[in-house]
Order: structure tokens, then C-alpha cells, then sequence
């Protein structure tokens, strides 16, 4: 069996199997508010509050997040998360989801257009 933790800030991949990875996502800069969003081309993401609070953005609409329930986002869709400084949340999503097949926009952008 493997354990794995992570205390750290910001996000880190803990595991990849058979075409899926599950990262915990905690407090950093980028997630301490609501500035960039981005959507993935390729993949869906399933996000999980697993301890602190946390907003997840679909679109330009918030949805405070509640512990225990998955949040899923479809492929495509933009979406950012602003978590509180003692947040975690478990992401999980395709093995393959990366900066080659990810959009980023800044809030400006998006609301502009």
C-alpha cells in the first residue's frame, strides 16, 4: 500500500493510474482569488472540500462548496476555485488533462466578451 500527504500550498498530483490522477489542491496566491479561469479541452474535473471552505466558480457564477460532495465540472466549461487557508480539496480528473489542452482567461476577458 502507498500513503501518500501533502501539506503544502497549491496544487500537487498525488497519483496516476490507468488514464485518471487525483491531486489535492490547497491554499496559494492563485487560489486566493477569483482572477483567472480556465476550462479543459479534452476532460472533465470532479472537485471534493474535504476541510476549510471553498467557492468554485462555473462560469462567472460561484457555488459555495459543501464538504463531502463532488462538484463536477464537464469538459470544456470555466470554471476557477478560491479556497480559504486551511482549505483542502481533492481533485480528480484524466491522466492526460494538462497546459496543452487547458484555456486560461482572466476574469476581465471573460466578463468583456
Amino acid at each position: 500500500m502507498d500513503i501518500m500527504e501533502f501539506k503544502g500550498e497549491d496544487f500537487k498530483v498525488m497519483m496516476k493510474s490507468d488514464g485518471w490522477k487525483i491531486g489535492f489542491l490547497r491554499y496559494s496566491e492563485r487560489f486566493a482569488s477569483f482572477g483567472v479561469l480556465e476550462r479543459h479541452l479534452k476532460t472533465e474535473e470532479a472537485f471534493i472540500l474535504l476541510e476549510g471552505s471553498a467557492v468554485l466558480y462555473e462560469n462567472y457564477e460561484p457555488h459555495e462548496m459543501e464538504k463531502c460532495k463532488v462538484y463536477n465540472i464537464p469538459r470544456g466549461v470555466w470554471h476557477h476555485i478560491v479556497v480559504s487557508k486551511d482549505a483542502t480539496v481533492m481533485v480528480v480528473e484524466n491522466a492526460d488533462t494538462s497546459l496543452e489542452n487547458t484555456e486560461r482567461k482572466t476574469v476581465y476577458q471573460f466578463v468583456k466578451k
